[in-house]
């Protein structure tokens, strides 16, 4: 029996959120912490400075923020990090959140993880009303995994993926192309996941925060080569599938499953664009690629009536650009913004 009845919404009884260019914004990832055990090596560097705990907002903060967003009309919710399992009893906030789907307004609580503690948790996200999980992993070999994350443990994310499906969850593996690292393993990824039967998506690496050890023009490959590489060995098929996000997604005919490509380079996704982020310090980024910010934590810190948030948010929404100005070449040797993967939110 489903723990999380859902009550029929009326989408019209919320006033929605709409962008300067006619998108109406359902979509909110919100970070929970800026606090991850990997390092990996596109993300973030090996030594990162995470922000002192006090500047994090509280979990009861962090559903107050959902709950507006919901009441604007906000649909999909997505927590992220850092590692957003990490987070001190992430599982009260979720429980939090888990009234919205039973009241049917929102339509989906859904989570991006690197795995590593997925395991623990799997069966308990199932039970709050998580469906579906987006688990990052860029290789299947073990040793290239301990390169690419620096600290993580491959036997432990995938002990995580095989939790989440006996869970009944559906899970999505999120892969970044990788020049010389990842290249010869498209193929193998694909035939894995949906061996399994799990979406594969694939993503170009993004041009945020300093890295260690390197520059990300010579991690870049755009997804036109992956597609063909994996064109080498499948059929594949467009189809007409979306996920609220921005993968556009084909079918492999071999296999019956899905494949994704993430293209924030190579052909942007921006037209459609119906996301913000949020940070686990209550910034509100309006868009990825873009430096322009809003401050949440003030107004909803200062108003328990919720006025003053309300209008922020309003406000914030008024400025979302139409897209963002993320290149990767030799010339632009500074990353399109200074803030981290990790900071922003995955």
């Amino acid at each position: 029996m489903n723990p999380h009845p859902k009550i029929a919404f009326d989408p019209t009884a919320a006033a929605p959120l709409i962008d300067p260019f006619g998108r109406a914004i359902s979509y909110v990832r919100l970070s929970v912490t800026d606090r991850c055990d990997f390092r990996c090596v596109y993300c973030m560097s090996e030594h990162m400075q995470f922000l002192p705990r006090r500047d994090l907002l509280t979990l009861e903060e962090l559903d107050r923020l959902c709950a507006v967003f919901i009441e604007r009309g906000a649909r999909k919710l997505r927590i992220t990090g850092g590692e957003p399992l990490m987070r001190r009893d992430i599982l009260s906030l979720f429980r939090l959140l888990s009234r919205h789907l039973v009241s049917g307004k929102l339509g989906e609580l859904t989570l991006t993880t690197n795995g590593s503690q997925l395991e623990r948790y799997a069966e308990a996200l199932a039970d709050c009303g998580v469906e579906r999980v987006n688990v990052s992993l860029d290789t299947l070999d073990p040793e290239r995994f301990r390169q690419l994350t620096r600290t993580g443990e491959h036997a432990r994310v995938l002990a995580g993926v095989d939790a989440a499906l006996r869970a009944g969850l559906a899970v999505k593996l999120n892969a970044v192309a990788l020049k010389g690292v990842n290249e010869t393993e498209f193929v193998e990824l694909t035939r894995f996941a949906h061996g399994r039967g799990m979406d594969m998506t694939f993503i170009e690496v993004m041009p945020l925060g300093e890295i260690d050890g390197g520059e990300r023009i010579d991690q870049y490959i755009p997804l036109s080569r992956v597609r063909e590489r994996l064109a080498e060995q499948f059929t594949l098929d467009e189809i007409d599938y979306r996920t609220g996000g921005p993968a556009r997604y084909m079918r492999v005919a071999e296999t019956g499953g899905r494949v994704g490509f993430i293209t924030p380079l190579s052909h942007n996704f921006c037209e459609s664009c119906n996301r913000v982020r949020v940070t686990c310090t209550g910034t509100l980024y309006m868009c990825l690629g873009q430096e322009d910010a809003a401050d949440l934590r003030a107004p909803l810190r200062a108003d328990a009536s919720d006025a003053s948030l309300r209008a922020a948010i309003d406000a914030a929404i008024l400025r979302k650009p139409k897209g963002h100005d993320f290149v990767i070449d030799r010339a632009t040797r500074a990353p399109a913004v200074s803030r981290h993967m990790s900071t922003t939110g995955g």
